[in-house]
């Protein structure tokens, strides 16, 4: 795991551990150890007779962070998941404004859509993503860096539309470029 909490989630899995066999995992109860960590997605065990247990926790990454203006920054999920309490360097991740962050659970509407697009980015593209937005006219929108947009539309097909963007990025033939309308993957548009 790569949270700061790793030792603390840990020691929670240890302890709900130690009182099952090998022949009787509760996966259950080692989920329920954990819950109170809101960047642990899932937990699975599998046992090594006659006395190893093996367990494996899914993280919960952040892939941007959820802003009120300079109130509240909160990490989330690309299941739209807050993550209060993540530490992340927020000059990394894009930011999405948004009216109310949500103390816990997830994001809500629209504001769900954008963490799914944005967690779908291939990890070579997700540094140089800004911020992302809905727009009435393009629907979600990805700004890059030196202010490319690209325009997803709906939240639906993401690794379609991210892998249409990027064909499209590392073109050498394209020199100029505003924005990219990935709302069709199949047909993508460029302009600029």
């Amino acid at each position: 795991m790569s949270t700061p909490d790793r030792d603390r989630i840990s020691a929670a899995l240890i302890d709900a551990a130690e009182g099952m066999t090998t022949l009787d995992i509760d996966t259950n109860q080692l989920a329920s150890a954990v819950s109170g960590f809101p960047n642990v997605a899932s937990v699975t065990a599998d046992p090594s007779f006659p006395h190893g247990l093996t367990v494996h926790v899914t993280e919960r990454m952040p892939v941007l962070v959820a802003s009120e203006g300079h109130r509240r920054r909160t990490p989330v999920a690309a299941d739209g998941s807050v993550l209060p309490g993540v530490e992340v360097d927020g000059s990394t991740l894009p930011v999405l404004r948004v009216d109310d962050v949500p103390a816990s659970g997830r994001l809500h509407g629209e504001a769900l859509d954008e963490p799914r697009v944005i967690g779908a980015a291939p990890p070579p593209l997700r540094p140089l993503i800004e911020g992302v937005a809905t727009s009435r006219d393009y629907g979600i929108v990805a700004t890059l860096q030196r202010g490319i947009d690209l325009r997803f539309g709906a939240a639906s097909k993401p690794r379609a539309k991210w892998a249409a963007a990027a064909a499209i990025l590392a073109d050498p033939k394209v020199t100029s470029l505003d924005y990219v309308d990935i709302r069709v993957p199949s047909r993508p548009a460029i302009g600029g």
